[in-house]
């Protein structure tokens, strides 16, 4: 009896002693293999590579092989594609459709389209030059924009809160403020921009000192050094996968390259254009509010879900009707550029491709048409493609609209494409 007692009293001592190795084991930090990754060198990075290739995880990268086969392709048939000169005329052209496009990078994220960005932008220029003539430039360069804002505030209620579909609203803005912008024209065919304009500026003006071009090189190296650094950091104290130092210090050796060689070549010519300068604050702006703030995780939230987007507490209809006027304030700045390089304002200001290339831009830079996916930087790098396009044509005497609308058109259906084939990979490795 007392030697039963006794093996029952061992029983949970020897217990313990078994479970103190057990709980010891346990507590060995479990490490996400993928911080694994970088110490295996080359090989680590090769897996990775072809792990995020399999999942559909490529991001920008079609779109930047993109635009080095244009350059290699452009550059031998014509032999001269590569100069400073065509640098700064791609970046003429770029910026008003490019401005316009990330306003339809907002759109898109929403899983929406607005198809009258270009009819906004016609109506807003042809309103800063009729105003223009009465008042002061800088009063109708404001109301020209808020005129857009305006515009893009009734698209979103009349989509937000009486549930219209945004194709057909932005559908009927299309062909509706191309009309009112015609009627504000009036008799007048063309106005065109007077001297001292600001808007003249936007296209015209170049700082000429050497050391704007690589100023501004610095300070995108200097800052794109600190926003990869502070990231990094920041996932290494959340113990999630993390770039090492020398991958930061090689990735802005990159782009140290690329700025520099673009500051070298504007020098070239009439020095760094306003235009650019203007546009990239934009970008940089625009890409810290979807980033940073919780507003711009809201506009992604939304386009992920709609329903989980309104149990979780997001005012959904704020979130549209913003957006929207997001989309017509860009598409208004976007026409004051347009008529800054065609020398003023008329009629047709606005029409003819401008709709296709700023959404084609969008969505060749990588924001998907689904919603919930994409960057403002896609707007950039999608309006590159097709000035490179355009530019390049017009080397090789083939700039008819027959020609270019069937290449960007061919390259746009591949964007899409890619982005669909993407969407469905991702599904299936769990990742969408």
């Amino acid at each position: 009896m007392s030697k039963i007692s006794k093996t029952s009293a061992e029983v949970p001592a020897q217990a313990k002693a078994t479970e103190a190795p057990a709980a010891a084991a346990g507590a060995v930090k479990v490490v996400d293999p993928r911080l694994l990754i970088r110490e295996q060198g080359f090989k680590g990075y090769w897996t990775e590579f072809k792990r995020k290739v399999r999942s559909g995880e490529i991001g920008s990268l079609p779109v930047v092989v993109g635009l080095i086969v244009i350059g290699i392709v452009f550059q031998v048939e014509t032999g001269n594609f590569l100069t400073s000169y065509n640098l700064d005329q791609i970046t003429l052209y770029a910026a008003g459709p490019g401005i316009m496009a990330v306003g339809i990078v907002f759109v898109l994220l929403l899983g929406e389209i607005d198809l009258a960005v270009g009819s906004v932008a016609g109506l807003a220029g042809s309103v800063w030059a009729v105003l223009g003539t009465d008042m002061p430039d800088s009063l109708a360069i404001v109301v020209g924009i808020l005129s857009g804002t305006v515009i893009g505030a009734f698209h979103g209620i009349v989509f937000a809160k009486i549930g219209v579909p945004a194709f057909v609203v932005t559908l009927a803005g299309f062909l509706g403020w191309a009309g009112l912008q015609t009627w504000v024209m009036g008799d007048k065919s063309t106005i065109t921009t007077p001297l001292g304009s600001f808007v003249r500026d936007l296209t015209s003006y170049y700082f000429a000192d050497v050391a704007a071009a690589y100023g501004l090189a610095v300070v995108v190296i200097v800052a794109f050094y600190l926003a990869q650094l502070r990231d990094s950091r920041r996932r290494k104290a959340a113990e999630l996968p993390h770039r090492p130092q020398s991958e930061i210090i090689l990735r802005t050796a990159l782009i140290a390259v690329l700025c520099l060689l673009a500051a070298y070549a504007f020098n070239q010519e009439q020095g760094l254009p306003l235009s650019l300068v203007i546009f990239l604050a934009i970008l940089v702006i625009t890409d810290f509010v979807l980033r940073r703030t919780t507003y711009g995780r809201q506009i992604f939230a939304v386009g992920g879900g709609i329903e989980a987007a309104r149990r979780a507490g997001i005012n959904v209809s704020w979130i549209r009707i913003s957006v929207f006027m997001i989309s017509g304030t860009l598409g208004a700045v976007g026409g004051l550029f347009l008529a800054s390089a065609t020398g003023g304002a008329d009629r047709s200001l606005g029409g003819g491709n401008q709709l296709m290339m700023c959404i084609a831009a969008a969505v060749i830079g990588g924001t998907s048409l689904f919603g919930g996916r994409g960057k403002v930087w896609s707007a950039l790098l999608g309006i590159l493609v097709i000035q490179s396009i355009v530019q390049g044509l017009n080397q090789m005497n083939l700039s008819s609209n027959a020609i270019q609308y069937m290449i960007t058109g061919g390259v746009l259906l591949i964007a899409v494409i890619i982005d669909s084939v993407s969407r469905k990979t991702q599904k299936t490795a769990g990742r969408a």
